[in-house]
């Protein structure tokens, strides 16, 4: 990969290349995680969605008219544990 470079405005933004934008399809507004990894390193993750919410969205396909609640949803989840 070509290494891409940029600057730091006044006011600490920097604009990311709109190849690797694309790439990722990132979108305006979406978060990214900033971690140093060393003095002169940084790393920038994507986060993903929470698992809540992908659970969620999972159960929708078997549940039509699930609980409105997590207490619901916790019973629900429960039902098949074994003690």
């Amino acid at each position: 990969m070509v290494a891409k470079i940029t600057t730091l405005t006044e006011r600490g933004q920097v604009s990311m290349p709109s190849a690797l934008r694309k790439q990722l399809g990132l979108r305006p507004g979406q978060s990214l995680v900033w971690r140093r990894v060393s003095d002169c390193e940084l790393r920038i993750t994507i986060p993903s969605k929470g698992a809540a919410a992908s659970m969620r969205g999972f159960m929708k396909k078997f549940i039509r008219n699930g609980p409105v609640n997590s207490a619901g949803w916790m019973k629900i989840l429960r039902e098949g544990e074994v003690s």
